[in-house]
């Protein structure tokens, strides 16, 4: 099994693309279970935001999963092209696909690092995934890892406390335009974590009129009493851009909710006073054709990566120390992944031995009908030290080296010994080991005395 990653970000493709690409929340359900239906893939999730959209997953065959998941990326948005989607992709495996999850996770592959919206994305996509079963025991250990991982960078490190969002951002960009923020009048479209995020970067630098408008009327009330601001309905928000000299938009429509028709009568309604329009919607909801409005400025979310290049160096310090963090943590996980490889193939080896074990003593005892019961315990106890002291140092090994370089090939060794790959029927176990006490007989000796009985341990071990 391998687990690989294929994906675009606001670093690979620009917002056009994005947002043809985004899966809106209400069809993330559906994606998975088609994503799950191609062959070779076992185990999958997909995470889907304003600056990336990302399918991990769990293949039997990394080309071919590779395949897959750009085909699904096709099949899904069917205005794009293979040709228009593949030059913006990027792929990954292995300890680079799971050392990109963590660094998404942690906020440290996000347009601004540190930014706290990205953890919660990647745990709602986990809960999506969980709930529509596409993910396994790989998945499940990675993602909770990431997870654990980027509470780790926020606790150890200080980049929580220099975090700031693309909310963040547009507001220090409104800042360079307006000098003064206490004597305008913000209205905020759409009640998404960046509104409200907005709402409280906006109140903190001295805004006191915050008009609020979402879909949902009572939402719309219930955010405005919360941060002291006045509640718009949603049909009348654009009769009411006029009284505004920042407009934010930020909601999950999928067109444009702002014309360049509606900039230009509220710009006149206000004798030409400049209006600052932000859009960091994905997909995009103010028409580009905003720039073209006289006395309009409008900023979309790629707008913002200058902002974010300026406080990225106040960022270095501290994000250095979170690639340690992560670094440490994918060796971890990576452990974790190695044993996967040979405990199978350790419960196999038990089961052999078992197997053969069980059918040479019930033989025995099949003609020593004479024996009392504690005679028979004796033999079977007998049986089972020899066997156990026989596989022992074989257990020891594969589990010593499965992190070394030469791990897969003692495992692979392990299998062909033991005939693992190809189970025998019980009435050939026997046949197929008969010299096999004969063995045991001539080195019991020297097994003796290189090993203790490991019965109790060793099938806690295979377990």
């Amino acid at each position: 099994m391998h687990l690989i990653v294929v994906g675009l970000s606001h670093k690979t493709a620009p917002v056009e693309i994005r947002e043809r690409l985004a899966v809106p929340e209400s069809r993330l359900g559906e994606a998975l279970t088609r994503l799950s239906s191609y062959s070779g893939i076992k185990e999958g999730i997909l995470l889907s935001t304003c600056n990336r959209v990302e399918v991990y997953s769990v293949v039997d065959d990394v080309d071919t999963g590779y395949g897959r998941i750009q085909e699904f990326l096709a099949d899904t948005h069917l205005s794009l092209s293979s040709e228009q989607l593949t030059p913006h992709l990027y792929w990954h495996t292995g300890d680079r696909a799971i050392a990109h999850l963590f660094r998404v996770a942690a906020s440290l592959d996000s347009m601004i690092i540190g930014e706290s919206q990205i953890l919660g994305q990647l745990k709602d996509a986990f809960e999506v995934a969980l709930a529509h079963k596409t993910t396994g025991v790989i998945m499940n250990k990675v993602v909770k890892k990431a997870i654990s991982v980027a509470k780790r960078v926020r606790t150890e490190t200080k980049i929580a406390e220099m975090a700031v969002s693309v909310s963040y951002a547009a507001v220090e960009l409104a800042k360079k335009i307006f000098s003064n923020l206490d004597e305008k009048t913000v209205l905020l479209v759409g009640a998404g974590e960046m509104a409200k995020l907005a709402a409280r970067h906006l109140i903190a630098h001295g805004v006191e009129h915050v008009r609020i408008t979402t879909r949902t009327p009572q939402h719309a009330v219930d955010l405005a009493a919360k941060f002291g601001g006045t509640a718009v309905p949603f049909d009348q928000f654009k009769d009411d851009m006029a009284s505004a000299d920042i407009v934010l938009v930020s909601t999950g429509a999928s067109h444009y909710l702002v014309g360049a028709e509606d900039v230009h009568r509220a710009v006149r309604e206000r004798m030409n006073r400049p209006m600052f329009l932000i859009d960091i919607s994905v997909p995009r909801n103010i028409d580009p054709a905003v720039r073209h409005v006289d006395n309009a400025f409008l900023f979309d979310i790629d707008d913002l990566k200058h902002r974010v290049e300026q406080n990225r160096a106040e960022r270095v310090q501290e994000a250095e120390k979170a690639e340690r963090m992560v670094l440490e943590e994918v060796a971890t996980i990576l452990e974790w992944m190695k044993s996967l490889e040979v405990t199978p193939t350790i419960v196999a080896l038990r089961n052999r031995v078992d197997d053969i074990k069980r059918a040479e003593v019930e033989k025995v005892l099949g003609r020593l009908g004479h024996l009392s019961q504690q005679d028979r315990e004796l033999v079977e106890g007998l049986a089972s030290s020899i066997v156990n002291k026989l596989i022992h140092r074989t257990m020891i090994t594969l589990k010593t080296e499965v992190n070394s370089s030469s791990g897969p090939a003692f495992v692979e060794a392990a299998r062909r010994f033991f005939h693992l790959d190809r189970p025998a029927p019980a009435s050939r176990q026997t046949e197929e080991c008969a010299d096999l006490p004969r063995y045991l007989s001539d080195r019991s000796d020297s097994v003796e005395t290189e090993e203790p009985d490991q019965q109790p341990s060793m099938r806690k071990q295979a377990q």
